[in-house]
């Protein structure tokens, strides 16, 4: 996609994606904001997700909260990519499956309502592939409030995150959380239809969303774009081999850094992956992805650290996490 150059496309795509407003009629009340009608902020999401821009106007979730995630890895022999990508994005847990440029080829985000639901997705996927597949668990996250802005080039601001509370979760949450996920209508009353499909007052779900999201459980609420049809086309994956004690230090400073969209450290798998500390970058180009990758590099903590940048070359799978247990997900 081109730039987006339409007012109020960009206020839509821009402004919109944290704080979703948790009224009876969020639509109107972006109207209101935007000096626009009801209706035109309907008509303009809905134009956006037609053209891909937009995945969903919903959630995102803190990982490893109520649900469970990894990143995992498969080396597919180039013969078998297509039939192993399918494989892995036949399971209802993943969320996310890209090809990068690596031996381990096939990347992908396996979710769940708990653990064992995620083991037993790997299992059935290195079962039915007959491949090894790697468990590169969440240690410590650093960011991951993924944004893109439009008027400023490619940065979306970061708000400050305290820690999750974890004790304002309700497993009875779990119906409401998993349809956020999946994205809300676009009608006048979202939140009321919401309510219909869960049996449930409309007022429950405003009032259980908000808990949600100001106990940090819904890390995100808002507009969900697709950063490629945006321009963001380069999309790169660096991961660092650095010790646990040099993260400490690394980390926070690693995700601070300009063009450094998301940043996180995951266990190893010895003889196989050394790497733990893990930064995305996701650019316009990949001279652009590169002058990131070169301006973190010229830091002291990084200028000497063994590094891959692991760059996207097709997304097989894109959507919301699990945190329901899928009839699908059978042996």
């Amino acid at each position: 996609m081109e730039r987006i150059s339409d007012p109020l496309a960009q206020a839509l795509l821009d402004d919109w994606q944290r704080d979703f407003p948790l009224v009876a009629r969020p639509f109107a009340h972006m109207a209101e904001r935007l000096g626009v009608t009801e209706s035109e902020v309907i008509a303009g999401l809905g134009r956006q997700m037609g053209a891909g821009r937009i995945s969903r106007i919903g959630a995102t979730c803190a990982p490893n909260t109520v649900s469970a995630s990894t990143l995992a890895a498969i080396a597919a022999p180039d013969d078998r990519i297509e039939e192993v990508a399918a494989v892995i994005g036949a399971e209802p847990g993943v969320n996310h499956s890209y090809l990068r440029e690596h031996d381990w080829n096939l990347w992908f985000v396996a979710t769940g309502p708990d653990r064992a639901h995620v083991d037993a997705a790997l299992a059935r996927i290195g079962h039915r592939t007959g491949l090894r597949v790697l468990d590169l668990r969440l240690v410590r996250p650093f960011n991951v409030d993924l944004g893109f802005a439009l008027r400023s080039g490619g940065e979306s601001a970061r708000p400050a995150r305290g820690p999750v509370d974890r004790s304002a979760f309700r497993d009875s949450d779990r119906p409401l959380l998993q349809a956020l996920l999946r994205g809300l209508e676009l009608v006048p009353r979202p939140w009321l239809a919401l309510a219909g499909l869960l049996g449930c007052a409309e007022e429950e779900v405003l009032a259980r969303t908000a808990t949600l999201v100001r106990a940090g459980i819904i890390a995100r609420l808002g507009v969900i774009v697709r950063h490629r049809a945006l321009g963001w086309r380069a999309n790169a994956m660096v991961v660092w081999d650095m010790s646990h004690e040099a993260i400490t230090t690394a980390g926070p400073l690693l995700a601070r850094q300009p063009g450094i969209t998301l940043c996180y450290e995951r266990t190893t798998v010895a003889g196989f992956w050394p790497y733990r500390l893990y930064s995305m970058i996701h650019a316009r180009s990949r001279p652009d992805a590169m002058a990131v990758l070169d301006r973190v590099c010229a830091l002291p903590e990084f200028g000497d650290i063994p590094h891959v940048p692991l760059f996207s070359l097709r997304c097989f799978k894109q959507t919301g996490a699990t945190v329901l247990a899928s009839q699908k997900e059978t042996a």
